[in-house]
């Protein structure tokens, strides 16, 4: 009888095989981080633009703000606690910044909790430096070394990026009240276009905000034993949940933020005019 040979591990072909090819991949793998690039590069675009057209416009007497048109503040303003801010909505003016505009130093932490966030970090890696472009694409580059070096070691600072945007997400969703409210002559209740562009944007914020990879973690993440820990696993479900539509929660707040700020500025300089009802 024949005896047969069993391969072994060093038995097998070590070389790759000889593809020249960079993929094999026929479907349009490249406009997912095309649309990507242009969304990102415009909103980067424009958020810059708006933070630095801040200027006070003077007329009949009084200053008038771009970023304010009572009671509505854009969020890239907000909180205001600069030289320049309306006293309706004044944190408490800082004069050592007074050259500076508000949003330059407001949307540090925003800007670092999404530039640290998880599903944004795949956006961008993929439409900005190709590493890599798509799922199954070679990337240009030779070296990977993760996120082990500055600056992507940064990307370690997500979780307090995340705490830090509670406190400003709670500042939006108590603009978002305000901006039902009209203070002059007392106290009353102020329905408007620009009332529903900052509850939803306060809306997307949250989502976004409460779907989150870390909010996920850290509700029930490290719990071994869900059922000696009711209460938080409703929680981490919950969680879950939003976090399954993470991406679009980003994309949405994304674009919808910038949007009323838009919105604030075109109605403040008097481009349109907001319907509202004082009641």
């Amino acid at each position: 009888m024949a005896t047969q040979t069993v391969a072994t591990q060093t038995d097998r072909p070590t070389a790759r095989a000889a593809i020249k090819a960079r993929h094999l991949r026929t479907d349009r793998w490249w406009v997912d981080p095309l649309i990507t690039f242009i969304v990102f590069s415009a909103f980067v675009i424009y958020g810059t633009w708006a933070a630095f057209d801040h200027a006070t416009v003077y007329g009949n007497g009084a200053p008038h703000q771009w970023f304010y048109s009572k009671p509505y503040l854009s969020p890239f303003y907000s909180p205001c606690f600069a030289d320049g801010c309306p006293s309706d909505v004044n944190w408490g003016a800082v004069d050592i910044w007074h050259w500076l505009s508000p949003a330059l130093y407001i949307l540090i932490i925003p800007l670092g909790f999404r530039a640290t966030c998880y599903y944004y970090r795949r956006a961008y890696y993929r439409a900005y430096w190709f590493s890599p472009p798509a799922c199954a694409v070679a990337e240009p580059h030779t070296k990977y070394t993760g996120e082990t070096r500055f600056p992507l070691l940064a990307q370690n600072l997500h979780r307090y990026f995340w705490y830090g945007s509670l406190i400003v997400g709670g500042v939006l969703a108590y603009d978002s009240v305000t901006a039902f409210i009209y203070t002059d002559h007392g106290y009353h209740f102020f329905i408007g276009i620009g009332s529903f562009v900052l509850l939803i944007n306060t809306i997307l914020i949250w989502g976004y905000l409460l779907g989150c990879h870390s909010c996920r973690h850290i509700t029930a993440g490290r719990i071994n034993n869900f059922s000696k820990h009711p209460l938080r696993y409703r929680w981490w479900t919950l969680v879950s949940k939003l976090n399954h539509w993470h991406r679009h929660w980003a994309w949405a707040s994304l674009i919808w933020i910038a949007l009323a700020d838009l919105y604030i500025r075109l109605v403040s300089n008097g481009t349109i005019t907001d319907v509202h009802h004082i009641f």
